[in-house]
C-alpha cells in the first residue's frame, strides 16, 4: 500500500468527510430553506393578523364617533334652541338658549375622554363651541377653509376629515387632533341647519396603527380613496410614498403582498373609505433569517469538526487491522510463518483477519509436512538401495538360482530373474518423485511374489481382487512392497501349512480401503498394541519403523545402536514409514490400520480419501 492519496486510511477519511460534508450541506440548505419560509409565513400571517384586528380597532372607534354624532345630530332640544336663537331677537332668551346648547355640548364632550372639542356653526354664522381650553376663541375665515367645503357640500354621512396638527377651527390649539364632522338637518323638514364639527384626541387611533407595525422600520398609513394620507405612524415629517401603485383591498379582504422589497399589507375600514398600509422593509424581516443563518453556520462548523474526528477515528479503526495484516503478510512473504495477527475491529475484518491466521497456520503445516515427506522418501530411496544389497535377500535368491540351475530349470530361470530385475529397477528409480499408482504398486508386488513363490516352493499363494476402477489412484512409492515383505517374512513362512496372501479393496463412506490380509501366525497383544500406539504418535512417527524379528513384530529404530538391534536390523521400508508418508501425502486422517490376532493371522489396511470423479 502506497503511501498518500493511495492509502486506504486516506482514501477512507476522504470518503467518510466528502459523504458528511455533502449530507450536512444538503441538510443545511433545506433546513434554511425551510426555515426562511416559514418565518416569512409566519410574518406574513403575523401582519395580516395585526391590520385585521387594527381595521376592527378603527371600525369600533369610527362607530363610536359616529355614534356621538348622531346623538347631537338626533337631539330635537338641541336643534330647536338653535333654531330659536337663530329666530329670536331677544337678547335674555338668546343668552339663555345659547347657555342651554353649550350644556347640551357640554354633556356630549363629558361622555367620552377622547373628545377634545365640540363645534356648532349655523347657517347665520353663529357657532356654538365646548373644547378643553381657549374656549370661544373662533376662526373668522372658517367658511372658505377646505374642512367646511367638505362638510358644507356633503350629503349628510360622516365625514372623516383626519390627523391635523391642530385645531382646524382654533389657531391657539396646537395639538394633533382627529377631526371629523356632519351636517345638522331639521329633522321636521330635512332642512340643514349648520353643520358639526368634533376633534378628538388621537392617540387611540395612532396607538391602533402602532399594532401594525412588526419591526422598528415599519411604516403605517391611513388614506383616503383619492390617495390622500390621513395618519401615519411617522413622527419626522418624511416625505410619503406614492400610495397611487400600492394595491388596494375591496370590501373586507386583506392584502399582503411580497413581491417586492418590501412586504405589503392592506385593509380596508368599513365605517371609512380608508385603507390602512402596513410597509415593511425586507431587511427587518429577513433579520430572523440572518440570526438563523448565523446559528446554522456554527452549527455547520462544529458538525464539520465532529465529522473530521469521527471519519479520522473510523479511518483508522478500518485501516490499522490492515496495517498489522499487511506487516504480517510481509513477514510471510519472507518466509517467517510463525507470527499472528490479533486485533479487534469489524466483523469482516476480523473475519479477514481470522482467514489469514489460517492459512499462514495451514501453510506452516504443509511446509513441515512437505520437509518430513521429503525426509521419509530419501530415507526410503536409502532403505530401497539397502534393499537392493541385501546379503540376506540377494545370498537366498542366489542360492535359489544356483539350484535351480542344477536342475537345469532355465524357463522357470528365467522368471525369477527377470521379476528381480523389475523389481531392483522400481525400487532404485526415484527420479519421478514419491507418488506412484496402484497399478504400478501391484506389479512390483507381483513380481516379488513371483520371487517368494518360487523361493518357497508352492507354499505361499497370492490373490489379488482389486476393482478395475481403482487401479489408477495415486499413493506414495513403495507402499505395498514393505507391507508384504513383512507378512511374508514374519507371518507367512514361519507358518506350518499353506500361506495365503490377499489383497483386495474397499469403500468405507469416504474412505479407499487397500486391504492386504494373510493367514499367518498373527501378533501377540502386546506388540499390536505398541504397534498401534506407534502408528498414531505422529511425533516419532519418522525416526521409529516396524519389524518382525524372531517370529514377532516389533519396534526398531533405523539405525541400529548396540549389537543386538545391529542383528536385528529390519530389511526393508517398515511400517511406520510406510504410515507417515500415507497421512503426509492424504492427511492425518489416514494411513496404516493394523489388526491382528495371534494364530490366525493380520490384516493391514492403507486407508486413504476416496478420489473424486474425473479427477
Amino acid at each position: 500500500m502506497t503511501r498518500g492519496l493511495h492509502s486506504i486510511h486516506n482514501r477512507l477519511f476522504l470518503l467518510f468527510i466528502s459523504c458528511m460534508l455533502v449530507l450536512v450541506l444538503l441538510v443545511s440548505i433545506l433546513y434554511y430553506q425551510k426555515t426562511t419560509e416559514i418565518i416569512h409565513s409566519k410574518i406574513s400571517d403575523l401582519a395580516e393578523k395585526n391590520i385585521s384586528q387594527t381595521v376592527g380597532l378603527f371600525d369600533l372607534l369610527l362607530q363610536g364617533y359616529d355614534s356621538v354624532s348622531k346623538s347631537l345630530n338626533s337631539n330635537y332640544e338641541l336643534l330647536r334652541l338653535i333654531e330659536d336663537r337663530e329666530a329670536n331677537k331677544d337678547l335674555a332668551l338668546s343668552i339663555i338658549n345659547e347657555r342651554s346648547i353649550t350644556n347640551m355640548l357640554g354633556a356630549v364632550y363629558y361622555s367620552r375622554d377622547d373628545i377634545v372639542g365640540i363645534h356648532v356653526i349655523t347657517n347665520g354664522g353663529k357657532n356654538y363651541n365646548y373644547e378643553r381650553r381657549f374656549a370661544g376663541v373662533f376662526d373668522a375665515n372658517y367658511s372658505s377653509s377646505d374642512w367646511y367645503q367638505k362638510l358644507s357640500t356633503s350629503s349628510g354621512e360622516m365625514i372623516w376629515l383626519g390627523l391635523f396638527q391642530g385645531s382646524v377651527i382654533n389657531r391657539f390649539q396646537e395639538e394633533q387632533l382627529f377631526v371629523f364632522g356632519r351636517k345638522l338637518y331639521d329633522l321636521t323638514d330635512h332642512r340643514m341647519i349648520g353643520v358639526m364639527l368634533i376633534e378628538a384626541n388621537p392617540q387611540p387611533i395612532l396607538a391602533a396603527l402602532s399594532n401594525v407595525t412588526i419591526s422598528p422600520n415599519s411604516r403605517v398609513y391611513i388614506v383616503d380613496k383619492e390617495d390622500r394620507m390621513i395618519a401615519s405612524t411617522e413622527k419626522d415629517k418624511v416625505k410619503p410614498p406614492s400610495f397611487s401603485g400600492l394595491p388596494r383591498p375591496q370590501n373586507s379582504e386583506v392584502i399582503v403582498d411580497n413581491r417586492t422589497d418590501q412586504l405589503i399589507v392592506a385593509a380596508k375600514a368599513k365605517m371609512s373609505e380608508w385603507t390602512v398600509l402596513g410597509l415593511t422593509p425586507k431587511g427587518d424581516i429577513n433579520a430572523e433569517v440572518v440570526k438563523t443563518r448565523e446559528y446554522l453556520y456554527v452549527v455547520i462548523v462544529v458538525l464539520v469538526i465532529l465529522s473530521t474526528v469521527l471519519a479520522t477515528i473510523i479511518s483508522r479503526n478500518i485501516a490499522s487491522p490492515l496495517k498489522l495484516l499487511i506487516r504480517e503478510m510481509k513477514q510471510v512473504e519472507m518466509g517467517n510463518f510463525k507470527g499472528s495477527v490479533t486485533v479487534k475491529s469489524f466483523e469482516e475484518i476480523n473475519s479477514l483477519v481470522s482467514s489469514f491466521n489460517r492459512m499462514v497456520n495451514r501453510m506452516d503445516e504443509l511446509i513441515e509436512r512437505i520437509t518430513l515427506s521429503s525426509i521419509s522418501e530419501k530415507n526410503a530411496e536409502l532403505q530401497a538401495l539397502q534393499s537392493q544389497v541385501n546379503p540376506h535377500f540377494l545370498y537366498n535368491t542366489l542360492d535359489m538360482i544356483y539350484w535351480m540351475l542344477d536342475e537345469r530349470e532355465n524357463d522357470r530361470l528365467g522368471r525369477v530373474i527377470l521379476a528381480l530385475s523389475h523389481m531392483f529397477r522400481y525400487s532404485s528409480d526415484w527420479e519421478e518423485a514419491s507418488k506412484t499408482t496402484l497399478r504400478q504398486e501391484l506389479d512390483q508386488m507381483r513380481h516379488y511374489m513371483t520371487i517368494i513363490e518360487s523361493r518357497l516352493e508352492g507354499r505361499v499363494s497370492t490373490e489379488i481382487d482389486i476393482a478395475p476402477e481403482w487401479l489408477d489412484v495415486s499413493l506414495p512409492k513403495m507402499t505395498l512392497q514393505p507391507i508384504i515383505e513383512n507378512a511374508v517374512k514374519y507371518g507367512l513362512e514361519p507358518l506350518n501349512q499353506h500361506g495365503k496372501l490377499h489383497v483386495s479393496t474397499e469403500v468405507r463412506e469416504q474412505e479407499l480401503l487397500i486391504v492386504i490380509q494373510d493367514n499367518g501366525v498373527g501378533i501377540d497383544a502386546d506388540t499390536l498394541e505398541q504397534m498401534q500406539a506407534m502408528l498414531a504418535d505422529d511425533s516419532t512417527a519418522m525416526m521409529q519403523q516396524s519389524n518382525y524379528t524372531d517370529g514377532k513384530y516389533s519396534a526398531s529404530t533405523s539405525t541400529p545402536t548396540n549389537s543386538s538391534t545391529s542383528k536385528k536390523a529390519r530389511r526393508g521400508i517398515g511400517l511406520t514409514n510406510v504410515h507417515r508418508r500415507v497421512a503426509l501425502m492424504f492427511g492425518d486422517a489416514y494411513g496404516l490400520r493394523v489388526h491382528s490376532k495371534q494364530g490366525e493371522g493380520t490384516t493391514v489396511i492403507i486407508a486413504m480419501p476416496l478420489p473424486r470423479k474425473g479427477g
